[in-house]
């Protein structure tokens, strides 16, 4: 009886059965992979890239913490205690005015982070916006602003920021300016680069048809498709900034003497080369180690949002 009912059925029934028995096996389709899953993964498959991120990482929790891990006051001026040897109370000793070495690095990195940050920031933002003029208007307008670029690309960085801080005068904020107005003409000249290429592709023609605004085109079709270069170099030009930085407050034009900054203890500490090192050495190796770390990420970035290289 059984057997005249399923024959009953006839041969749709039997093909159904059979397709919901193959289904209950086949094995479940693998996730979709998106475009930054696939840069994520690149990214963190780059152990140097990692071991980048993790000294930044530091360098922003120390920066945040600061007043929490310092053991001293910066500031703090004790002239019976001076150029003491790295000791348990002490750890980087003390300079030649009885200040705590560790401390004023700990702080150092506040001054390190935000000059970095904020003058690249400043300098993405003109370079970004001038870059994109150039690149999707082309002829008349891209002349104007490439030729003014190359005005900045003449300046030596560390002399045209010398100049903008002797008009200014001294301190963080000039710093951050000086190194801005020098450092965006390479984000421009990269961005416009991308966007002579990108601006040919047919999804622009499309929205350009459309009646797409220009500034909806800009912002929403061709800067996200051409910032990938500019992203890989804004890591970089944070060490470089920091070393810029550095420089000239060792140079006596950056950020006050009496400031923890790298660059002003390394220039209390070159007059005691050879005799207390490690008034110069504990700094150097902060802004050695700081540059390493966003060299490795701008390293990483640059290789996982390298469409040649997926």
């Amino acid at each position: 009886m059984t057997e005249l009912a399923k024959s009953a059925k006839g041969p749709d029934a039997a093909t159904a059965t059979t397709a919901a028995a193959a289904n209950n096996t086949a094995e479940p389709a693998p996730a979709r992979i998106t475009q930054w899953g696939e840069i994520r993964h690149r990214f963190m498959a780059n152990k140097l890239a990692v071991v980048g991120l993790v000294l930044v990482t530091l360098l922003f929790i120390v920066a945040a913490a600061a007043p929490l891990i310092a053991t001293h006051d910066p500031y703090a001026q004790n002239l019976a205690n001076t150029l003491q040897e790295p000791s348990g109370d002490h750890w980087f000793g003390t300079d030649a005015l009885g200040r705590d070495q560790f401390s004023r690095i700990i702080y150092g990195s506040r001054i390190a982070v935000i000059v970095g940050l904020a003058s690249i920031f400043l300098a993405c933002v003109i370079g970004c916006i001038l870059g994109a003029l150039s690149g999707y208007f082309g002829k008349a307008v891209d002349s104007v602003i490439m030729r003014i670029a190359d005005i900045f690309f003449a300046f030596p960085l560390l002399i045209g920021a010398i100049v903008i801080i002797l008009v200014m005068g001294r301190g963080v904020l000039p710093v951050i300016v000086s190194l801005a107005v020098f450092s965006w003409a390479t984000v421009a000249r990269l961005l416009r680069s991308s966007i002579l290429s990108v601006r040919e592709m047919d999804y622009v023609t499309a929205a350009k048809a459309l009646g797409a605004s220009t500034t909806r085109i800009i912002t929403r079709h061709i800067m996200p498709n051409s910032i990938a270069a500019v992203m890989s170099y804004v890591s970089f030009s944070v060490g470089t900034a920091v070393v810029a930085e550095a420089s000239l407050s060792f140079l006596g034009i950056g950020v006050s003497p009496e400031v923890p900054e790298w660059g002003n203890m390394i220039s209390a500490g070159k007059d005691s080369l050879g005799v207390s090192d490690f008034l110069w050495v504990y700094p150097s190796s902060a802004i050695v180690l700081t540059v390493l770390g966003f060299v490795f990420v701008g390293d990483g970035l640059r290789d996982a949002l390298d469409p040649k290289l997926r």
